[in-house]
This record gives structure tokens, sequence and C-alpha cells, in this order.
């Protein structure tokens, strides 16, 4: 098991500080491979798996990073003020950088930074036997579908098992402190959403509703579905509803519906951008605004998912840590300002 201590680093500075301010969170991917090859995925600004999927001779970077790596870079940029960490892929509990890191997660006061691992599922009760002891504090289910049927429309065909994602989530309900699903609204899945929210309930998991995020991996491939609709539904059935707009990234409506809250992200709530975005030629196609930060297997961070020629090549400071919270705040001021090239 790799174990990686708290560290004396410098904050972030200037727009860094800002981002970490205002809630932005810490994208890491263990790798772009997956299963499924669902239509929407923009699999963190990486090769989408279902093009691969479908030519196999476009493939996505090498990994240039171990365990240690992620783990370092994590430390840092937690010591420097990110207080939100999302563990995507892919799939990433396909990869053998999964269990070393998460392993590897120090225990953390969760009021200075939490640590999140976002799933589709299918092995899950095949890793509940170790995610129990690691200091992750929730896990994020992706459940687009209720039904197989709905899943191979959703994955262009590809053979899925509600089944074994149903008693995956089932069983990380008794194993870990938090579990949650996601939803991404789709034609495909219209006619389940009530039944995945029935579900939800059922079990006290709480729940977020994503509108569609475009980029050029599925642009028309499937229509976005705004939440109005899902909305004005759960105005019915809602005991609160409250709306956030501050922070980074797209405002949302927060219901509470006993016994759970369910998040609905409304980008005609406004997002965030920055100086980066003023003249950025693909702001007309932006639904996200300015919240993450996207590290990846391939040894790079990227502000921006529509922008990958805006990363930044962190695997050369894997070893230095100091030297890599000066280099990403240094690359977020310089974001924030609209200085990059």
């Amino acid at each position: 098991m790799t174990t990686v201590t708290d560290l004396p680093l410098p904050r972030l500075t200037g727009g860094g500080a800002d981002f970490a301010r205002r809630g932005g969170q810490l994208r890491v991917s263990f790798t772009p491979r997956c299963q499924l090859g669902c239509w929407f995925c923009h699999n963190e600004g990486e090769i989408p798996p279902r093009i691969t999927h479908h030519d196999r001779a476009i493939r996505p970077r090498p990994r240039a990073v171990t365990a240690e790596g992620l783990l370092t870079a994590i430390t840092a940029m937690t010591a420097a003020g990110i207080r939100r960490v999302f563990f995507t892929g892919g799939e990433p509990l396909l990869s053998p950088l999964a269990r070393p890191v998460l392993e590897g997660i120090p225990a953390h006061d969760p009021a200075r930074y939490t640590t999140t691992l976002i799933t589709n599922g299918l092995t899950l009760t095949r890793d509940l036997s170790w995610l129990p002891a690691t200091s992750l504090d929730r896990i994020k289910v992706s459940l687009h579908y209720f039904s197989d049927a709905a899943i191979a429309a959703i994955a262009e065909g590809k053979p899925g098992d509600i089944a074994t994602i149903k008693a995956g989530i089932e069983a990380a309900v008794q194993m870990i402190p938090s579990v949650e699903v996601n939803l991404l609204l789709q034609e495909q899945n219209a006619h389940e959403v009530a039944d995945i929210i029935s579900y939800a309930r059922r079990l006290g998991v709480s729940m977020q509703i994503i509108e569609l995020v475009g980029t050029d991996a599925n642009a028309g491939l499937g229509q976005k579905i705004p939440s109005a609709g899902i909305t004005a539904w759960l105005r019915t059935i809602a005991s609160r509803e409250d709306v956030l707009t501050s922070g980074t990234g797209q405002g949302k409506r927060v219901f509470t519906v006993d016994p759970i809250t369910i998040e609905v992200i409304d980008a005609a709530l406004g997002r965030h951008h920055v100086g980066q975005c003023r003249s950025c030629p693909s702001r007309s196609r932006c639904t996200e605004g300015f919240w993450a930060l996207r590290m990846d297997s391939a040894g790079t961070l990227a502000p921006c998912l529509l922008r990958p020629d805006l990363r930044l090549e962190i695997a050369r400071h894997a070893g230095d840590p100091a030297a890599l919270a000066a280099a990403v705040s240094a690359h977020l001021d310089a974001f924030t300002e609209g200085t990059l090239p």
C-alpha cells in the first residue's frame, strides 16, 4: 500500500486561490478505458471509449504516470487549497492505478477536502472487497439507465447488466459512508427517470441530475434534454428547493425529496467564466464554464474540457510536489487572467 502524508506547501495564489475558494474540483482520470461506450461520454477530454470501440486504430494517449506520481500530485493540490477530488475514467476501477491510489489516500478531515470515486458500478461488487478500507469519502455511481435495454441504447449496443449495477449500489450502501447516483438526462432514458429517482429514494441515496455537456466527441449523436421538465415535476414532490449559483461551473437547484436530496444542474442559471474564456473560440459551445482541473494518466492537467491545447504537462514534476504546486498555480493564474498562448 502506498501512503503519502500531508506536506507543508504554499497555498495557490491569484486565480488559483479564487478557483479553490469557489469550490473548483480536481478530477483525476485513472484510465480512458471503459466496458461501455456511452454516446455522450467526453472521457475528461481524452478519446472516448465509443470511438476506440469503433476503430481500434484511434487510441488515447499512453499512461505516463505512476500511482506514486498521482498521489504526490493529489497531496500537493489538496495542500494548496483544492477541497474536492474526484476519481474518474473511463471506468476508474478498470485501471491498475485505482487500488494503489485509493488505498494511498491519507486519512483526512472531510472539512478540509473530500474524495469521491465515480464508477459505472459494473465491478463494484468485486471491488467492495477492498474499497471500504480506503479513505474515500464517497462513491458516485453513474446510473443513466434502469434496464438492460436502456444500457444498450445508450452504449450503442454494448451489453449491460443492470442487475449487477444495482447489486453493487445496494452492497455499497451498507459498506461506504456516502453513496450517491448520477443521471444524465437524455432521450434514451426519459421513460426511466422516475423509476431511477424512486429507486434512489428507496435506498436513501442522494442523486445529481445532469444536462448534456456537448463536445466534439458527442456532437450530433444525441439531443440535449433541458432540465426544466424534471425541475417542474420535482417541485410537485419536493418539500424544499434551493438555488445555488455561487462557486464554479454551472448553477444548480437542490430539491429535498425525503429522504434524499436531488441536485439538478441547470445551465440556464449561468456558469463561471474567467479571462481565458473571453476570447475562446469554443465559448459558444461551453456549457460548464471553469469548474474543474482534469488530471489524466498521460501526465497532463487541463483547465478546460474543450481546449486540449491548454493542457499543462505535470509528469515532469511528479517527484517534486512544491514545484508541481507552483507550476499549477502559475498555469491557473494565466488561465484566469487570459494570458495563456
